[in-house]
């Protein structure tokens, strides 16, 4: 691509570095600036990787750059995204969109309003495993899909991680942190969910910290830890879902789709390979051929400038990522109300990716 698309980023904590890292894998992008309201990270990030470091606001007003990534902590997911907006860039965050609909449609009515387009993360349902998923489901290798599972569970961040403490602020949660990978990857290969009825609670108060660097740090709970119901999609199927944060060990799987002529295996959708696995009444589990690149992390950053420079819909868009929000959050709606919540969107599921493309390219 000749018109390569100048972008910038905002925030440079870990996750930076994949992103950092994928661009060097493309020709079709350049990240010219990146900010961080610690200079000092900055400045490490633009050493490392070859850009400028600048504050917020001269990046925002570089007319040069036309999209930002926006790697801000999920609080301030929509708070930087509308001023990228307001800036007259394209805006793509990390996930989740927000930490509520309320706030992130005001990203989704800004956009219209002034023509520009969100994406959002998570982009791992572009690689080989979801991909694979997907085409293997769309082919009727397991017939029509009637149910599902989907579980993410374990015992939280504070044991490892080096800042936990917002995985526990509103905002976070397993729901919220981890959520967005499994129902993004559910959306890919079902479609729009119909409706959500879910039970959700808070098991700990308080959790202390015994990783490293925050030992012994006491970390007050504002979000929901332990939650599970039922996602109804607009095809019929119905996935039954466990996000956890309560679970020291369990042996469940990530994503099962069961269909009326056999049973599919979807890889961990945090990853962007993994193994297919399909049985059917006339054999037991067996491993489908990966069909696409595993590809990593700024492959949707990659898609959407893409699909900017050709006109067509970008795949990680926030078409998607709103719905996704939506479901997620109405696991505590409906947990408070004893209701099913009823989606009010509905969207088409992402263009599936071409056969036949090479690592890191989109389109033939």
């Amino acid at each position: 691509m000749k018109d390569k698309m100048k972008i910038g980023i905002v925030g440079c904590g870990s996750i930076s570095h994949a992103y950092f890292k994928g661009a060097q894998r493309t020709d079709i992008l350049e990240i010219k600036s990146c900010s961080d309201i610690r200079m000092d990270a900055a400045k490490s990030a633009a050493g490392n990787y070859g850009c400028q470091a600048v504050t917020v606001d001269e990046l925002l007003a570089d007319p040069e750059i036309e999209l930002v990534v926006n790697l801000t902590i999920p609080k301030a997911h929509v708070e930087v995204g509308l001023r990228v907006l307001e800036a007259g860039k394209h805006t793509y965050s990390e996930k989740p969109m927000g930490v509520s609909t309320e706030e992130a449609y005001k990203l989704v009515e800004l956009a219209k309003k002034k023509g520009l387009r969100i994406g959002c993360a998570p982009d791992t349902f572009l690689g080989a495993g979801g991909q694979t998923a997907r085409k293997t489901l769309d082919e009727g290798v397991i017939g029509r899909p009637i149910a599902g599972t989907a579980f993410m569970c374990g015992h939280g961040h504070e044991s490892w991680h080096p800042n936990p403490a917002f995985y526990y602020d509103i905002g976070g949660g397993p729901m919220l942190d981890m959520g967005p990978y499994y129902v993004t990857a559910l959306a890919n290969i079902l479609g729009p969910a119909k409706r959500v009825a879910g039970v959700t609670t808070k098991s700990f108060e308080e959790r202390i910290a015994t990783s490293p660097t925050a030992m012994g740090l006491h970390i007050p709970v504002k979000t929901t830890t332990h939650l599970t119901g039922v996602i109804e999609f607009v095809n019929g199927a119905i996935v039954t879902m466990i996000m956890s944060f309560d679970m020291w060990r369990h042996s469940l799987p990530c994503i099962e789709i069961y269909g009326v002529e056999g049973s599919m295996k979807v890889p961990d959708p945090n990853g962007f390979g993994g193994s297919v696995m399909v049985s059917t009444p006339k054999y037991n589990w067996t491993e489908v051929p990966l069909a696409f690149p595993n590809n990593a992390r700024m492959i949707g950053v990659i898609d959407m400038v893409s699909a900017i420079r050709s006109g067509r819909k970008h795949r990680v868009n926030g078409d998607l990522a709103y719905h996704v929000l939506e479901i997620m959050t109405a696991f505590d709606k409906s947990s408070q109300s004893g209701q099913h919540i009823e989606m009010k969107t509905e969207i088409e599921r992402p263009a599936p990716m071409p056969l036949g493309l090479e690592e890191w390219k989109v389109e033939p």
